[in-house]
């Protein structure tokens, strides 16, 4: 490396954000670019305004007891997860909690988003599926019990794995794609990486393993399909990475 490259290097920064009171863990960016929201220690998650040359604070996110360990955005709403146990959905143009889910016995670890479904792991070794809107459950949840509906909210619990679950892939069915109305296809399957060194493929429909991916011998750390979600990429703590066919759940380098 040239003596400039260094140089060259701690030119690019452009900004540094430093409003944040403990470390930061998780961050998301908006579809359209212009919005990034971020996680941390402190409890707080905080979004920013990234369209301009000097990034701005829209708000702060107050409401979770510990720290926040994952965010995604979907569409006006911001969603976090942290270790205390809570997912939590943002409104962006307030930053105020409209929702609290609760269910998970320990810190959640990642989430998902489609946009009609939330998907979570967690250190309580399950993954769950979560409605993102509390409408979809009732018409009318003013004259409704709220804890009813709270416990109404998640739909799937994947049960199985035999430690903690870790990354979480959701795969539709090829005809559920484009779809604007709420609707589980019977193909719909949900993947899930754990502690225990598998990968499990969960039917969606019936919350059930349709199939177990053994040969990592330490914890899956992260996952990812190809395009056409016919293969999938798993990473391990054991170094290695490996490839299989989602279908016939084979392994396949």
């Amino acid at each position: 490396m040239g003596s400039g490259s260094s140089k060259d290097l701690h030119s690019r920064l452009l900004q540094s954000i430093t409003e944040h009171a403990q470390d930061v863990n998780c961050l998301a960016v908006s579809e359209d670019l212009s919005v990034l929201v971020t996680g941390s220690e402190d409890c707080t998650a905080r979004m920013w305004s990234i369209r301009p040359a000097e990034t701005a604070c829209l708000g702060i996110m107050k409401g979770h007891t510990k720290y926040i360990t994952c965010i995604t955005i979907t569409e006006t709403f911001v969603v976090t997860g942290s270790s205390d146990k809570t997912i939590r959905k943002w409104d962006m143009t307030t930053c105020e909690c409209v929702y609290v889910y609760r269910g998970h016995t320990s810190r959640i670890y990642r989430l998902i988003c489609t946009g009609e479904f939330i998907f979570s792991t967690s250190n309580d070794k399950t993954a769950k599926a979560w409605l993102l809107d509390e409408s979809d459950l009732v018409e009318d949840s003013d004259e409704c019990d709220k804890m009813e509906i709270a416990e109404e909210m998640c739909i799937r619990t994947f049960r199985g794995h035999t430690l903690a679950v870790y990354p979480i892939i959701y795969v539709p069915a090829a005809d559920d794609w484009g779809k604007d109305e709420i609707t589980i296809n019977p193909l719909d399957v949900i993947i899930t990486g754990s502690a225990d060194s598998t990968a499990k493929i969960w039917s969606f429909e019936e919350g059930t393993c349709l199939r177990t991916l053994t040969g990592h011998l330490a914890g899956i750390m992260c996952m990812v399909t190809d395009a056409s979600a016919t293969t999938l990429y798993t990473g391990s703590a054991d170094k290695t990475i490996r490839s299989w066919n989602i279908q016939r759940g084979e392994c396949l380098k």
